[in-house]
C-alpha cells in the first residue's frame, strides 16, 4: 500500500549527486529502474529526470526498511532518506557511479503494475505500444533528455529575443479562416450557429497588425495548426518561433536570425556555428542540388547534359528535349560495387514513386562501361556524358530526363539524398544556409493557376514590379528560407505594406476585389493608416530541436505526438462526441 509523502522534502535530484557529496544526508525521490536482491544485500537503482542513483541496503539497515526494500518492483515510486557514501564497486557508465545512498528511511509512495515495455534507453518495443502508453515512454532517459533540451532551447529563445528588444505578444487561437496554403482546422461556434472559427496555421496576419500597432519588434513561441497529411517532420499541431520587425530590410532579419542560431546552439549544445550563413538563390540551389532545402554536407551536385545528347536518337532524351524539359545527372563516386543492377532497379522504383518515368544509368568498372542506354548512343556521345559527369572507374552515373524540368530537378534532388545515405557519405555537423530570391508565383499542376509560393503578403523584388502583369514566371519575391542539413527550418519574407500593390497582387492571384476584401479586409483597412515597412519569419521549434539532436522524427521531440493518420493513440483522439453537443452547435453528422 502506498505511503504518505507528508514530512519528506526532496533535497536533491538523483542524477545530480557526486562523490563530493559523500557524508551528506539527502532526500531523493523517483522511480525504480530495477531491484537486485542478493540475500544479505539489496540494491535499488532509483531514476528521476536527472539520472540514476544506487540505493544500498545491508545487514546494518533497519530490518523493517530492509524487508520493505525486498518488496519493491520496477517503476514503484519511492521517497528515500539516506547518507551519500562511496561505492565499493564503481560504475563508470553513469555520472553517479562513484556513490550510493545508505538508506535510513524508505517510503513506497506509489506501486506499479508490470509495465507493457521496459523503461530503458533506445527501447525496441513497437512505436504504437509506446505511444499508447506515452506517459511511460516519456520516462525513458533518452526521451526525457530530448524534452529537457527542448525546454532549454525555448528558454534560450526567449532570452535572446528579449535582449534584442523583441516583445512577446500572444495572438488569438480562434481566428477567421483565411487561405494560407493548407486546410484549416475548423471550430464551430455555438453562439453563431453555422459560422466557424479556424485554428491558426500561423500568426501571420496578427503579427503584421502588431507592426501597424507600433510594437516594432514582435516574437512569440506560437502554436500552429494545419490539417494536412503527416510525415516524419510534420505534425498537425506544431510550435513556431515567430518574429516580425519594422523598419528593416532582408539583411536585418537574416542577421537577427543568424544571431539567434549562434546563441541557441551555444546555449543548448555548446557548439559554435560560424556566421554569416551562405546565401544561395533559389534558381541556383535547384540547379545544383535539385531541392530548395539542400543538404550540403556532401557533394554529388547535379549537372546538365542536355546539349551533349540533343542530337541523340534515344527516344527518352529526345522526348524530354522536345519540350521545356532537360536531361540531367548525378555521379555517385566509388559506388559501382554497391550499385549492382539489382540495387539500381530498387532506385528506379524509388524515383517512379515520386513521379519520374524512369532512370538511365552508366556503371564504370574494371571490366569497362555498362549502361542502360548505350546501344542508342554513339561512342562520342557516351564519352561526352562521362566527361561532363566527371566519372571514373568505380563510379556510377544516374540520369533523369523529362519534358518537365522541375520533375527532373526534384527527382534528382531526392535521388541524391537517397544515394548519399546508401553510400554513407553524409558528414556529421551542421550546415545552415539561406535560400533567397524565391519565385513569387508557382503554377498549380492541378488547376493551372498561378499561386503564391509563400503567401500573398510577400513583397515582390523591386526589379519584378515592372513585369508583374507580363510574365509571372519571372517574378521573384523578397522571400527567404533557413535550411539546415536538408530540412527547411524557417520561412519568411519582407511584406507588402502598400495597399495598392497588395490589391494588385491579389488580382494576379485570382482574387476579385470583393473576395480579397471579404477575406483580408481588416488587413487592407489597417494598411490605410500608416503601415511601417516590415518583415519577419517563423522558425519551426520542433524541427530545430529534431535537427539539433539528430532525431529521426518529430515524435521524438514532441511530448504527446500524433501518428500518421493524425490520431493520438494514448487518449484515442479524435473521438465521437455526445449528440447533445452536436445539437448545441447545430451540426448533423452525415455518413455515406
Amino acid at each position: 500500500m502506498a505511503e504518505l509523502f507528508s514530512g519528506l522534502k526532496r533535497t536533491n535530484y538523483c542524477g545530480d549527486l557526486r562523490i563530493s557529496d559523500a557524508g551528506k544526508t539527502v532526500t531523493v525521490c523517483g522511480w525504480v529502474q530495477r531491484q537486485r536482491n542478493l540475500g544479505q544485500l539489496i540494491f535499488i537503482d532509483l531514476r528521476d529526470r536527472a539520472g540514476i542513483l544506487q540505493l544500498a541496503f545491508d545487514e546494518n539497515t533497519e530490518k523493517s526498511i530492509f524487508s520493505k526494500a525486498a518488496t519493491v518492483r520496477s517503476e514503484y515510486v519511492l521517497g528515500v532518506v539516506g547518507v551519500v557514501q562511496e561505492r565499493s564497486a564503481k560504475n563508470k557508465d553513469i555520472p553517479t557511479g562513484d556513490i550510493e545512498i545508505k538508506v535510513t528511511e524508505l517510503r513506497i509512495l506509489g506501486e506499479s503494475e508490470t509495465p507493457p515495455f521496459e523503461i530503458v534507453e533506445n527501447c525496441n518495443t513497437g512505436e504504437a505500444s509506446r505511444l499508447k502508453y506515452r506517459y511511460l515512454d516519456l520516462r525513458r532517459p533518452d526521451l526525457q533528455r530530448n524534452i529537457l533540451l527542448r525546454h532549454k532551447i525555448a528558454k534560450s529563445t526567449r532570452d535572446y529575443f528579449d535582449e534584442q528588444g523583441f516583445i512577446e505578444i500572444e495572438t488569438p487561437m480562434l481566428i477567421r479562416s483565411t487561405p494560407e496554403g493548407a486546410r484549416d482546422f475548423l471550430v464551430p461556434s455555438r453562439i453563431h450557429k453555422g459560422s466557424f472559427y479556424a485554428l491558426p496555421q500561423s500568426p501571420q496576419l496578427y503579427k503584421q497588425l502588431s507592426m501597424v500597432a507600433g510594437f516594432d519588434r514582435y516574437m512569440q513561441i506560437a502554436r500552429c495548426f494545419r490539417d494536412e497529411d503527416l510525415r516524419a517532420d510534420r505534425q498537425p499541431e506544431f510550435t513556431q518561433i515567430d518574429l516580425e520587425m519594422s523598419f528593416v530590410d532582408m539583411d536585418d532579419v537574416l542577421e537577427i536570425v543568424e544571431g539567434y542560431m549562434v546563441r541557441v546552439f551555444k546555449d543548448a549544445l555548446n557548439i559554435d556555428i560560424p556566421v554569416p550563413f551562405p546565401r544561395l538563390k533559389y534558381d541556383e540551389v535547384m540547379s545544383r542540388f535539385g531541392s530548395d532545402k539542400p543538404d550540403t554536407r556532401f557533394e554529388m551536385e547535379l549537372y546538365d547534359i542536355s546539349n551533349a545528347v540533343k542530337n541523340s536518337e534515344f527516344v527518352v532524351f529526345k522526348s524530354a528535349l522536345s519540350g521545356e524539359g532537360s536531361v540531367r545527372g548525378i555521379t555517385a563516386k566509388n559506388a559501382a560495387n554497391i550499385y549492382t543492377r539489382k540495387e539500381i532497379d530498387k532506385l528506379t522504383e524509388f524515383i517512379k514513386g515520386i513521379g519520374a518515368k524512369g532512370l538511365a544509368w552508366i556503371r564504370l568498372t574494371d571490366e569497362g562501361i555498362s549502361s542502360s542506354f548505350a546501344k542508342f548512343m554513339t561512342d562520342d556521345e557516351m564519352n561526352e556524358i562521362v566527361k561532363l559527369a566527371g566519372a571514373e572507374t568505380g563510379d556510377v552515373v544516374f540520369i533523369v530526363a523529362d519534358s518537365n524540368n522541375h520533375t527532373v530537378l526534384s527527382t534528382l534532388g531526392a535521388l541524391r539524398c537517397e544515394v548519399a545515405k546508401k553510400l554513407d557519405i553524409i558528414k556529421e555537423g551542421y550546415n545552415p544556409l539561406w535560400v533567397v530570391e524565391f519565385p513569387f508565383f508557382e503554377k498549380n499542376p492541378e488547376t493551372g493557376n498561378w499561386d503564391a509560393m509563400h503567401h500573398p503578403f510577400t513583397s515582390p523584388t523591386d526589379e519584378s514590379l515592372k513585369i508583374l502583369e507580363q510574365d509571372k514566371s519571372k517574378v521573384y519575391a523578397k522571400a527567404y528560407d533557413l535550411v539546415l542539413n536538408g530540412i527547411e527550418l524557417s520561412s519568411g519574407s519582407i511584406r507588402i505594406t502598400n495597399p495598392e500593390l497588395q490589391k494588385r497582387m491579389f488580382s494576379l492571384l485570382g482574387f476579385s476585389e470583393e473576395e480579397a476584401y471579404q477575406k483580408f479586409g481588416f488587413l487592407l483597412d489597417a494598411f490605410k493608416f500608416g503601415a511601417p515597412p516590415h518583415g519577419g519569419m517563423g522558425i519551426g521549434l520542433d524541427r530545430l530541436v529534431m535537427q539539433m539532436i539528430g532525431a529521426p522524427t518529430l515524435r521524438d521531440v514532441v511530448a504527446f505526438p500524433k501518428i500518421q493518420n493524425a490520431s493520438e493513440l494514448m487518449t484515442s483522439a479524435p473521438s465521437e462526441v455526445d449528440i447533445q453537443q452536436l445539437n448545441d452547435l447545430g451540426i448533423q453528422i452525415i455518413t455515406e
